[in-house]
This record gives C-alpha cells, sequence and structure tokens, in this order.
C-alpha cells in the first residue's frame, strides 16, 4: 500500500516530523515564518503547523515565493517519477518532465527554436496544449518547472565546486551571465558570490565530491552487483564489496562542447547517498554528468508505488532499482553483444571492442584506459575488424546499422527519448528483435514498464513449466499485465530470484 502524503496536509506534517527519509523528493514544505522551504529530511526544528505549506515538488515552492533551504538543500532530493500508460494528459506531462530533466535541453544558445518550441515539437503538440496538460498535473508551467531545475542545479554547482561563476552560470543553461545574475537575485534574493559564502564558506570546494541522495529502500549492494558483472576491463572497474564504488571514463557533450574524463560513483547506503568525484575535464559537464548517473543508479524511482504493486509477488525485492546507463549508445552496442550468449561472453566481446576501437585516456587509474567507442568509430570500421573481434556477421550488421541510425538522428536513445517510437525504429533495424529493444528501453531510455519478450531466464525466474516455450513466454506476458506500469522491476526481482511462484502467493 502506498503511504504517500501527497494530499494529505495532515499526514504530510506527520512526515515532516520524522524526518523519514522515505518521502525524501515526494513533498517539500515552506515555511511562511521564514519564506524558506525544505525537504523533509531536514534537521532545523520542525515548524509549527500553522506555519507550513506542503507542495510536491520544488518548482511549486518557488513559484509560490519560497527560497531553498541552505542546509538541507532541496537541489539534492530525488526527483519526482509519476507513471502511467493508460492516462493520455499524465504521458505527456510525464514526457515533458524527463525532457526537461536533461540538462542537455536546457540551452538554447546556438539554437535560433527556444526550448519550448522544441519540446512541443516533439511531443507533437502545440504549445498552448504542453502548457495546460503540464500546468493542471503539475501545477506550474514547463518554463517554470525548467527554470527551477536550472537554478537548483547553480545552486548545487555553487555549494559544491569552484567553478568561476560564468562557467557555472553558461554549465547551468544560461544564455548569459546577466541573466543568470537577474534570475538568481529574483527567485533567491541572493547574488551568487553570495549564495556561495553562505553555503559553507570554510569548506574547500576543489575537492569536494557532489552528492546525491535517493529516497529508500535501495539495495546498493545488488546494483553494483549487478554492474560489476558487466564492467568493462579498461573502461570501468566495480567495487561490489564494502566499498560500493564505481569508477569509469566518461565522454559527454554539454554545453556545445565535447568532454572527456572519469569519475568515482561511491554509494553511502547509511545516508542515502551517492558521493561523485569527478577529474577537471568533467567539471564544466557536471549537470549532464549528475543526471547520467542518477539514471545510471536509478536514483529518481518512486519505491513507494513501486513496492505497492510488485511486494506481493516479490516480497524479497522492495530495494531493487532497474540498472541503467552512462550511454544510450553504449548500452545498446552492448544489448546487441549479448544476444544469444551468456553475460560473461557479451563481457568479453564488449571488452575487445573497446580495446581496439576506444579512445586511449590518460587517467591515473591503471585499470582505466580507454572510453567506449563512439556511434563515428563503429560506424566508420571495416567489418573485418569486427570480424576479427570474435562478432559474427549478424552481429556486425547490427551494430553498423544502429551506430548510422544513430548518427543520422534516426534513433534516440536518450532518456527523455520517445518510448513506442524509439522501439519501433530499433526493430527496423537488422538483427535487433524485440528481446533487445525492450532491454535497450528497460536500460537506456528508462522506460518503467518494458517486458523483454522471450526471455527465457526471465520465464524461468517465474517458475513456468517448460520455460523456453512459445506458450510459457505467452504466460509470463500476460501474467505481467498486472504489474504495469512497472515491469521493468517486476524483470529485474525475477532475475534477482526474488519471485515468489504464483501458487505459493495465494
Amino acid at each position: 500500500m502506498d503511504t504517500s502524503p501527497r494530499h494529505d496536509d495532515d499526514a504530510r506534517y506527520r512526515a515532516l516530523c520524522s524526518h523519514d527519509a522515505r518521502f525524501d523528493g515526494r513533498l517539500f514544505v515552506g515555511v511562511t515564518s521564514t519564506g524558506i522551504y525544505c525537504r523533509p529530511v531536514c534537521r532545523v526544528r520542525t515548524p509549527r503547523r500553522e506555519n507550513c505549506r506542503f507542495f510536491d515538488h520544488a518548482a511549486q515552492a518557488e513559484q509560490a515565493g519560497f527560497r531553498p533551504c541552505l542546509r538541507c538543500r532541496p537541489e539534492l532530493a530525488p526527483l519526482q517519477r509519476h507513471w502511467s500508460t493508460e492516462d493520455a494528459s499524465a504521458i505527456l506531462a510525464q514526457q515533458a518532465t524527463r525532457w526537461l530533466d536533461d540538462p542537455a535541453h536546457w540551452s538554447d544558445e546556438g539554437d535560433a527554436t527556444p526550448a519550448m518550441e522544441r519540446l512541443s515539437a516533439r511531443l507533437g503538440v502545440s504549445s498552448r496544449h504542453l502548457r495546460r496538460v503540464f500546468e493542471a498535473q503539475l501545477g506550474v508551467s514547463p518554463l517554470q518547472y525548467l527554470l527551477t531545475r536550472k537554478l537548483l542545479t547553480a545552486k548545487q554547482l555553487l555549494a559544491d565546486t569552484s567553478l568561476p561563476i560564468a562557467q557555472v552560470a553558461q554549465s547551468s543553461g544560461f544564455a548569459s551571465l546577466r541573466r543568470f545574475n537577474a534570475a538568481v537575485a529574483e527567485h533567491y534574493g541572493l547574488n551568487p558570490s553570495q549564495m556561495r559564502r553562505r553555503a559553507e564558506p570554510d569548506r574547500d570546494r576543489t575537492l569536494r565530491p557532489v552528492a546525491m541522495t535517493w529516497c529508500p529502500p535501495y539495495d546498493a549492494s545488488a546494483m553494483l552487483r549487478f554492474l560489476g558483472d558487466r564492467h568493462l576491463p579498461g573502461v570501468e572497474c566495480v567495487d561490489s564489496g564494502p566499498a560500493l564504488t564505481l569508477v569509469r571514463t566518461v565522454r559527454l557533450q554539454h554545453a556545445g562542447r565535447i568532454h572527456t574524463g572519469w569519475f568515482t560513483a561511491r554509494l553511502e547506503p547509511d545516508a542515502h547517498r551517492l558521493c561523485l568525484s569527478v577529474s577537471d575535464g568533467l567539471h564544466l559537464a557536471l549537470p549532464a554528468l549528475i543526471w547520467r548517473v542518477r539514471a545510471l543508479f536509478d536514483l529518481d524511482a518512486d519505491p513507494h508505488a513501486i513496492n505497492a504493486l510488485l511486494h506481493a509477488d516479490f516480497p524479497a525485492g522492495d530495494g531493487l532499482r532497474v540498472p541503467g546507463a552512462l550511454d544510450g549508445f553504449e548500452l545498446a552496442v552492448r544489448a546487441v553483444l549479448g544476444q544469444q550468449i551468456s553475460v560473461a561472453a557479451a563481457r568479453t566481446l564488449a571488452a575487445r571492442l573497446a580495446e581496439r576501437l576506444g579512445e586511449p585516456i590518460e587517467t591515473g587509474h591503471p585499470q582505466l584506459t580507454r572510453l567506449f567507442p563512439d556511434a563515428e568509430a563503429l560506424a566508420s570500421v571495416e567489418p573485418q575488424v569486427l570480424g576479427e573481434l570474435g562478432i559474427v556477421r549478424q552481429r556486425q550488421a547490427a551494430l553498423q546499422a544502429l551506430a548510422r541510425a544513430v548518427l543520422t538522428g534516426m534513433v534516440d536513445l536518450d532518456a527523455g527519448a520517445d518510448t513506442e517510437r524509439t522501439l519501433q525504429t530499433l526493430v527496423a533495424l537488422p538483427g535487433i528483435g524485440p528481446w533487445t529493444a525492450q532491454y535497450i528501453a528497460m536500460r537506456a531510455l528508462r522506460w518503467p514498464d518494458a517486458w523483454p519478450v522471450g526471455d527465457v531466464a526471465l520465464t524461468q525466474a517465474l517458475g513456468l513449466p517448460d520455460h523456453r516455450s512459445a506458450a510459457a513466454h505467452r504466460t509470463a506476458q500476460q501474467r505481467s499485465q498486472h504489474w504495469r506500469p512497472w515491469r521493468s522491476y517486476a524483470v529485474i526481482r525475477a532475475w534477482s530470484g526474488a519471485h515468489i511462484p504464483q501458487e505459493s502467493s495465494k
């Protein structure tokens, strides 16, 4: 049962008094006596009930005139993810928020079409209709939502990095320093330099990790084990033991530039927190990297809504999340390589590909020597080179068709992509079937309702007899309807062995 206090202010106040991390990101409280809004985990003295106004989103609190708390830092809260597969207005709003949350879409610099017009065109609706639906669903306009995301990102960069203020403005999607200064002053009543001084004036920001939080429960060990089983030597290194760390190289495009480097992500389960340390080359791309790391570790999932639907069938899986991807193209390549072979064999092929075609990079880590090859490298390589790596002809054709589709813009593998359109495009490519397309949607597109069609391990995990048969796959598909819109989470739980067979759960 979902214990959300979203529409009950008395329940929200009880959640605030308890400082319960399960409600982090799901509500914010504005305190009328101070003009500040906080997360429910804030450790300042709890305000009086009559001084509290409750909001579902930080953008609502800022629209109402409240400023973010400098202690609990609302910019660190998980992003809300409410999903629907049936309500057209809810689907449109969730598609819009996914696009607006991605820093790749924030800046209008170098693009004659403003962001809202690009978003409306992408969704196939008018700007007026989008605004009307968005305001009905979220209580703020798309522009107000976007401005809050940009301002909170800038606030985090001011607090956690030593980037010059002009670079903070650019990295946060502001077209000019003047516009940035004006927006900060109007919404927060301070200029950027004052915000930086008030954050933690005595703290050295040059070596400070960037923090991100999640809403518990979260099985950090399971997440690192999944990533560790699939890690690529030379590109990444995973410690799923006590350290709970991922170290890897990355290539990012942000604010019109390509940035390369490496980072360390360390999970701290007791604090419900991930700490991110980055190399110098990634400082200007921090917003994009934070966004992708949040997706990789699925930090913004709503475990309350998911567990309300899945707990009865997967009681041991409440803390499991769906591992994402830092780069959609990389994930798709690895999915194609993994067709009909073991995880270990697929990892071996991907490691050979990275070693042969990946750009060398100096990191100071002996385990990290390569960037994963991009679409251009894979599209231009001679097929026999792929054959020398042990990749069969059918996979060679699929990989190069995929790379060309990405280069031409025919297929979009970003987390905010239109899922149905991308699925249709993927299965039209040679060598990519429904299973591969759904797996890509689950991990790269962050689609919570993916279902890998015909997955033998899945039907076996669900305890279906003759699990390789078409009848078993049909039964699994029928049974999965009960788990919508969270079938991706059901898949991860079934693969992990958390499922109770249907007969036993009655």
